[in-house]
């Protein structure tokens, strides 16, 4: 899928410019990691630029996994879903998500372009990328948990940089 298709489908989804520019800023940063053959390079630039299609519908948490089923009614690769579904942080434990007024589903990033669309997600601040030590600041109202669940996503991730 071409950015321009993936740019329509978060106009169609009611995205604003400004989730549109951020798409386009963590799929920029999300490229970095990619150089390692292992990594899906395509699946990881579509991920990226829809893992924000949500928006269009809510910008609570729940823009996660709204996101995730609009890609599936949109007929997108179950991988382009789980990429959009698991953005969050690190991602959310079922248990975590039923607390949080969720759909209790494993919102963990597994594959390695889960994880790195997560990471650069937690790396870009509206259009702007930050670092780690920024994103942590603002994460301290978080749970020591899933504070330290970010932490080893960025440091496992970094090493495909």
């Amino acid at each position: 899928m071409r950015e321009q298709d993936c740019i329509a489908l978060l106009r169609r989804a009611g995205c604003s410019e400004g989730v549109i520019a951020h798409c386009r800023a963590v799929r920029d940063l999300a490229l970095d990691f990619t150089s390692d053959p292992i990594v899906d390079r395509d699946l990881v630039e579509v991920g990226a630029l829809l893992h924000d299609i949500g928006r269009g519908v809510t910008h609570d948490l729940h823009h996660a996994q709204v996101g995730g089923e609009i890609c599936r009614s949109l007929g997108l690769d179950e991988a382009v879903a789980s990429i959009v579904e698991r953005h969050i942080g690190a991602g959310l434990t079922a248990d975590e998500c039923s607390l949080l007024g969720l759909a209790p589903r494993d919102c963990v990033p597994r594959t390695i372009e889960e994880k790195i669309v997560a990471h650069a997600d937690n790396l870009v601040k509206g259009g702007r990328v930050i670092t780690l030590e920024e994103r942590l600041a603002r994460l301290i109202d978080l749970p020591r948990k899933q504070r330290m669940r970010i932490y080893r996503l960025a440091l496992e991730v970094e090493l495909f940089r």
